[in-house]
């Protein structure tokens, strides 16, 4: 089977398992988003849910955001990993906002990067779920899972991102990247399970 074929496969079958697909972080607009994806970073999508409507009551624009002082923003992140970082970079990225883009979130790859807390990823959820350009943002799901079904050998997400758009067409992407992402969580964990990976046992039946 070549890599093409079984990026096929893997395209039907999370089509026929997840026709509809939400995103995972509970957001308004493309600001909230990009805020839940940045405190998203070495934290769970459901942990970020459960921290973001405190937060969002009181800050749910760049506005408000800049307004409030980091130990502040700290508070109402309690609970989240690396809060400092998190607090800093929120107000840093709010005070951009404001005074550089009239507290609208730009629509580039180059000005989301260059806001605090923003990396590629980010950056690439926020121009694919936030403003609906072709992107295929890469977490550690799709990373492990592409390299699992070989179809990336790359060492980093860059490298796998470069092998899915080379893959898939991209009309695709926006969905099909969540649509991994919610396999790995439910059929094969990092941890593994082998009895409920049946796309991998498709692709690798000699190894069932």
């Amino acid at each position: 089977m070549t890599k093409k074929q079984r990026a096929k496969i893997v395209q039907e079958e999370l089509e026929k398992l997840y026709p509809e697909v939400p995103i995972p972080l509970e957001h308004k607009d493309a600001y909230t988003l990009m805020v839940a994806v940045a405190l998203s970073a070495q934290t769970t999508d459901k942990k970020v849910n459960q921290i973001t409507p405190g937060l969002f009551a009181v800050a749910d624009t760049p506005e408000k955001m800049a307004k409030l002082n980091v130990e502040e923003i700290k508070e109402l992140l309690n609970g989240l990993g690396l809060t400092n970082n998190k607090a800093k970079n929120l107000k840093k990225m709010a005070e951009v906002l404001v005074e550089k883009y009239n507290s609208v979130v730009p629509q580039t790859y180059e000005e989301l990067e260059n806001l605090a807390g923003v990396g590629h990823k980010t950056a690439s959820v926020v121009m694919s779920q936030g403003f609906g350009f072709p992107a295929f943002p890469v977490d550690t799901h799709i990373h492990r899972l592409m390299t699992q079904w070989k179809l990336t050998s790359g060492k980093n997400v860059v490298e796998t991102e470069r092998d899915a758009k080379s893959l898939w067409d991209e009309s695709v992407w926006n969905k099909l990247h969540l649509q991994i992402i919610f396999y790995g969580r439910e059929y094969s964990p990092a941890r593994g399970n082998k009895e409920k990976d049946f796309i991998t046992k498709l692709l690798f039946p000699e190894k069932a």
